[in-house]
């Protein structure tokens, strides 16, 4: 097996080190040019690391999907701080511990409602709008009206401007 000069590279460490050099007219930007300045090459290492990371560029959640999810994370984190509070009071031996008992099992319920609302607006919005393409989806049928009228409203502007294009001509009827 033939290794290539990267790979070794590589085994040695987590970055690649590679010499730059300077040419001896360019200067760095920083640094200040003295009346003794060497015309020799410089060099300086130059780190290059192994991988680059690109983010995979992910759709923005709609509008209303967010809403919900916002909706959800604040009544969830207000539902966990009841609980902790409740808890907290009964080992207290408060008078609170059972109104905020009771009060935590309430937000849970609610908390849950908030979870599967925001499933329910995500399932929604992607059948309204096309993104899940099943036989069922309605977008799939407005879709297709809309093609028939644009195709409708390009076959009259056709026959209009074949009209207009016949009219011009200076003839009052067929040849």
């Amino acid at each position: 097996m033939t290794v290539t000069a990267e790979q070794r590279e590589v085994s040695r460490g987590s970055a690649a080190v590679h010499r730059v050099r300077r040419e001896p007219g360019v200067r760095d930007r920083d640094i200040p040019v003295g009346d003794g300045e060497r015309a020799e090459r410089d060099e300086r290492p130059y780190y290059r690391p192994l991988w680059v990371e690109d983010p995979a560029p992910r759709r923005r959640m709609p509008d209303p999907v967010r809403t919900a999810a916002v909706r959800a994370v604040l009544i969830v984190s207000v539902t966990l701080i009841q609980a902790m509070v409740a808890f907290l009071c009964t080992l207290a031996g408060s008078w609170l511990a059972f109104p905020m008992v009771i009060s935590s099992v309430v937000s849970v319920v609610v908390a849950t409602w908030a979870a599967l609302d925001v499933w329910v607006t995500r399932q929604v919005w992607n059948q309204r709008h096309g993104v899940v393409s099943t036989p069922a989806s309605t977008a799939r049928s407005l879709r297709r009206e809309r093609r028939a009228a644009r195709r409708l409203a390009r076959s009259a502007e056709r026959a209009q401007a074949r009209i207009r294009r016949r009219a011009g001509s200076g003839q009052l009827s067929h040849p």
